[in-house]
């Protein structure tokens, strides 16, 4: 008998040889920074001390934007019996990834994850952990070119389409504009299958407009575009879609855990959300 879960047992091989660009600093290696990670730079940590500098809880809100990833992935499985992620952006991996989250309330769940960072494909053996049960799979790929991504082989020989799907762009929409956003957004959802949901974190400045003003201009000066959205342009990503409760809330007012910390609403500047495709 054929044994199909054999790939993910099998030695994957070296990690590929990228190009880093460790001379400059790079919105993955950043995040890394500012959660506290290791893989970073020096380009990136110069960067993470200034916006530290300019705004003392920076790491406070990103430990609470990556809370609420464990927490949206949770609910997804849990409460919505999401089996399938479709997860955009995904960021250097740390323990435990969302297929770890979905899996631990499932085994048999699915996650393909993509990013174009090379930090990210040079680490992406750690998200290919999966259970025997389920499966995981890394697309090198942009959110900006949606057709190659919902054409691409991986993505269809890991998830079926015909069922319910979970898009997740968790702290990606904050790089890029609404004028590129939002239709990107609207083809991805367009393409998923009635049942299926979409999650969102994205950056904003209302809670915290100084401090985030300030951040923003030192991610601008190193090289990293960034775009913070008030309450009401976040909404307009989930526009058709039947909210989840309690629609689009900051992070640390989004289902939080009654055993977390107790932040307050100027400590977090990330919004978050879900949503059904009727």
């Amino acid at each position: 008998m054929t044994d199909e879960h054999a790939w993910m047992r099998a030695d994957p091989g070296p990690i590929p040889t990228v190009d880093l660009h460790t001379d400059r600093a790079h919105s993955a290696r950043v995040y890394d920074y500012l959660l506290g990670g290791k893989d970073n730079f020096p380009a990136d940590r110069e960067a993470g001390d200034k916006v530290i500098t300019d705004w003392p809880t920076a790491h406070t809100a990103t430990l609470a934007a990556r809370a609420c990833m464990h927490r949206i992935t949770r609910r997804l499985a849990e409460v919505h019996g999401v089996r399938q992620f479709f997860d955009i952006g995904t960021g250097i991996p740390t323990t435990p990834n969302l297929h770890e989250i979905a899996q631990s309330v499932d085994p048999a769940c699915r996650v393909v994850y993509v990013d174009n960072d090379p930090i990210v494909l040079a680490h992406a053996r750690a998200l290919l952990t999966s259970t025997p049960e389920g499966r995981t799979a890394y697309i090198d790929g942009d959110l900006r070119d949606t057709g190659k991504l919902l054409a691409h082989p991986v993505l269809h020989e890991t998830l079926d389409l015909t069922r319910p799907v979970a898009l997740t762009l968790i702290n990606i929409l904050h790089f890029y504009s609404d004028e590129v956003a939002r239709p990107l957004v609207q083809q991805l959802v367009a393409a998923l299958p009635p049942g299926s949901f979409l999650a969102v974190t994205t950056g904003t400045a209302d809670s915290a407009p100084d401090e985030v003003a300030r951040a923003a201009q030192h991610y601008r000066n190193a090289g990293i575009d960034n775009y913070q959205r008030t309450r009401r342009q976040v909404e307009q990503f989930f526009a058709g879609l039947e909210w989840d409760e309690p629609g689009v809330a900051l992070a640390n007012r989004w289902h939080p855990d009654a055993d977390g910390p107790a932040l307050d609403d100027s400590e977090v500047t990330v919004y978050a959300g879900i949503a059904r495709k009727p």
